[in-house]
């Protein structure tokens, strides 16, 4: 579709009067459509003609075992897909928002709703999805698009083209990864690169609210609702109506809310605590987690259904370990950054840079930021040497093993990787509580992560805070 040549719509449905009818008023409201009886027809008109839009039935010829949804989310993921049913199912709803489709109707859709579906679908469809499969050359130059995410590394590279590919689109995206590998900032980077950046990026971290007041911050109360209730409040969520809502450690959302958020996800409407009268939102669902949510919902204690909604397209962050001079680019970063234009400190010695590149990073950027940060205080020249580095990283071995210990096998890899990295962070922790005389609020600050965060690890190491207060 160009500027000037009507989109480009392909109906697939096996009853001729609704296939006939809708066609007809997509046509009136100035689109070009092409009517097929079964999926077999579709994936035939697919491959011979070019489509900016498909309106899929379920239950047709061909597409029983939803055939076509999975080959044209394949072969074709560029195009926008709407489902549209008169035989709505749990299984078949779960299965085709996991597939990436933009809308899920039922039968039968007032004619307001379907164009403005269609026209939700057609406006948010990445501007470059007629591109093919980018190289290595035209994803550096993409990157220079998002100057608030550092790396060239071969990972970064990827994740730049994932966020040009999804920016403008309205699917729900669920982003994993570590912790401090600077989720919060691919998620900004989303928001501001999609249509919705003209309006608020609410962040909703899950464990810095206790779980009694969760309900009223997100969804606002009526004055007299509870004790304390002076006033009518507004919600978390109504503050990003239009813009993007961010679930920070959603992996540690309870139960109760899981089953409410995932109404809202699915309805965009919610009720404040209090009042009657639901409230219509339009938000976008980015959420993050540090913990396996696959696994969460395998042991029972997350929805897989609000699992299917929110993980629509799924960003794995990889550990700062693991993205080779990234490293470096970032210290360098920092080294800049924090200190404001007026640099007291302006390069690394040699041997400060082998060790940034050879320590495991067990806290990520956000680590490697307080690191720099410390030694710039610390450095009594314009150079930063090896001793003005954290203690967990002059004294922990290179990437969290002695430099003689024999490289491990192929059948104890993982697990010798895993016992580094629960090494490396005890060493961590451990140095920021010597740091802060045992204070878990400050060095939770320092570690730019929540006290709740901080308590958690702690009890995972079984470390007591107590034992570092003197």
């Amino acid at each position: 579709m160009t500027e000037t040549s009507p989109a480009r719509i392909l109906i697939a449905d096996d009853e001729p009067l609704y296939l006939r009818t809708t066609g007809e008023l997509l046509r009136k409201a100035g689109y070009e459509c092409v009517c097929v009886p079964d999926a077999h027809a579709a994936l035939e008109a697919l491959s011979t003609h070019p489509f900016d839009l498909v309106l899929s039935d379920l239950n047709m010829p061909g597409n029983l075992q939803l055939e076509l949804l999975h080959n044209e989310r394949r072969k074709w993921p560029h195009i926008p897909l709407i489902v549209i049913t008169g035989v709505p199912s749990v299984p078949t709803a779960i299965e085709s928002i996991r597939l990436g489709i933009s809308d899920y109707l039922l039968k039968p859709v007032k004619y307001e709703d379907l164009l403005a579906s269609v026209r939700r679908a057609l406006s948010h469809r990445p501007l470059h999805q007629y591109m093919g499969e980018r190289d290595d050359d035209q994803r550096r130059a993409l990157a220079l698009q998002f100057p608030e995410i550092i790396g060239t590394s071969p990972a970064m590279l990827e994740l730049f083209d994932i966020i040009d590919r999804i920016a403008g689109t309205d699917t729900n995206i669920l982003i994993t990864g570590e912790s401090g590998t600077g989720k919060e900032v691919v998620a900004k980077a989303i928001h501001d690169h999609s249509q919705r950046r003209d309006h608020l990026l609410q962040v909703i971290d899950c464990t810095a609210i206790p779980e009694t007041l969760f309900e009223s911050m997100l969804f606002g109360h009526a004055r007299g609702s509870f004790t304390g209730a002076v006033k009518d409040q507004e919600g978390l969520l109504k503050k990003c109506d239009g813009g993007t809502a961010f679930f920070d450690e959603i992996g540690e959302l309870p139960a109760m809310l899981q089953a409410k958020l995932l109404r809202v996800v699915q309805e965009q409407t919610f009720t404040p605590v209090g009042m009657n009268e639901p409230i219509q939102i339009d938000t976008r669902f980015i959420c993050a987690t540090n913990r396996d949510l696959q696994m969460e919902v395998n042991a029972g204690r997350f929805r897989r259904d609000l699992y299917y909604r929110l993980g629509v397209i799924h960003i794995e962050l990889p550990p700062l370990r693991e993205r080779g001079d990234d490293v470096i680019l970032l210290a360098e970063h920092f080294l800049k950054s924090l200190q404001r234009g007026k640099p007291r400190v302006d390069r690394f010695s040699d041997e400060a840079l082998d060790r940034f590149r050879t320590y495991a990073w067990p806290g990520n950027i956000r680590e490697l930021r307080n690191a720099v940060e410390r030694a710039i205080a610390l450095a009594r020249t314009s150079q930063i040497e090896i001793e003005d580095l954290p203690t967990s990283m002059v004294a922990s071995p290179p990437n969290g093993s002695s430099p003689e210990s024999p490289l491990p096998d192929s059948t104890t890899a993982s697990s010798s990787r895993d016992e580094a990295m629960d090494e490396a962070e005890q060493v961590y922790l451990t140095s920021l509580l010597r740091d802060h005389h045992g204070n878990v609020s400050q060095a939770a600050q320092q570690a730019g992560m929540s006290r709740q965060g901080m308590h958690k690890l702690l009890k995972k190491h079984g470390i007591d805070a107590h034992d570092f207060r003197y």
